[in-house]
Order: C-alpha cells, then structure tokens, then sequence
C-alpha cells in the first residue's frame, strides 16, 4: 500500500508520478523501494486518470454494528437491490484484484 500511497502523494502535490520520484518519496519515507514494483506501478497509472478515479470510487464507510436481534427477512421489493448491490460488491472487488496483482 505504501507504493499506492506515495503515488497519491505525488498526484496531491502536482508532481508526476515516475519512476524517479516514486522512488524518492518512498525512500524518504523510510522504504527500500523495489524497483520492479515501483516500475509495475507507474506502468499502470499512466493508463488511469486518477482524479476520475477518485471520484468515482465508493466512499468506504465502517460496518455497520452486529445487533442481537434477527433480521427481518426481506421484502419482494428489497430483494432486486441487494442483488444489484452483491452485483456491484463483486464488480468493485474484481477491480481490486487488478491493482493487488501489482503487488503479488
């Protein structure tokens, strides 16, 4: 994650996002960075505009908390939502296997 970060880093500051100066930032920051996976990275943002990806990522927002009580079973009419909602969990969680496999 610390690569991921570093790049935001720079796209926050205005900086584009190298090789050179990924490599820099995570230096400073304490990391020996692997020249292999900083190169992977950069390959793959250059393809990616990443202010329209901010915007169009999901907010994450922390779990709800588990209450004692059952659930009421849902409704002929909640039911097309949440498999639209398991629909997009899905298509989100195949994105971030994408950008995971950068870091093997």
């Amino acid at each position: 994650m610390e690569y991921i970060y570093a790049a935001m880093l720079l796209h926050r500051a205005g900086k584009p996002i190298d090789e050179e100066n990924l490599t820099r930032v995570l230096h400073a920051a304490g990391i020996n960075a692997d020249p292999i996976r900083v190169k992977a990275l950069v390959a793959a943002l250059s393809e990616i505009n990443i202010d329209e990806a901010i915007k169009s990522a999901p907010a994450f927002m922390p779990a709800a908390p588990v209450s004692a009580t059952p659930a009421a079973a849902p409704t002929v009419e909640e039911k097309p939502k949440e498999e639209e909602k398991k629909e997009e969990e899905k298509k989100e969680e195949e994105a971030l296997e994408g950008l995971a496999a950068l870091f093997g």
